[in-house]
């Protein structure tokens, strides 16, 4: 009885079954994950050239990354899909010597900035 209990153990650890994930289950429910900032039309609206930093963290939050070697740039990061991962959008905040806002650049940079 022991032998056929190790044999049929053997057995099984060397059938290999094909890869398989919730994803690919039709019926599997995936709710929409966000991770990361959330940067809204109105959240840009309010910035302004010459803004501080604590006047841009109140209106942004906190940045998802902030180099302790760079100073003078934020960067937030957001993304949005079903089931989580996809396509990051960015937002990157630039200050000046000074601590005063400067530049905004990436994919949630509204073109018109500044003018």
């Amino acid at each position: 009885m022991a032998r056929l209990i190790v044999i049929l153990i053997l057995v099984a650890g060397s059938v290999s079954l094909p890869a398989c994930s919730i994803s690919d289950l039709p019926f599997a429910y995936q709710p929409t994950v966000q991770q990361g900032n959330i940067i809204t039309d109105d959240m840009l609206e309010q910035l302004r050239p010459g803004m501080s930093k604590g006047q841009v963290r109140y209106v942004l939050g906190s940045p998802a990354i902030e180099d302790m070697f760079r100073g003078n740039r934020w960067d937030y990061v957001h993304t949005q899909q079903a089931g989580g991962g996809g396509e990051p959008r960015r937002l990157t905040v630039l200050f000046d010597d000074e601590g005063r806002l400067q530049a905004l650049e990436g994919d949630l940079a509204p073109s018109n900035w500044g003018s």
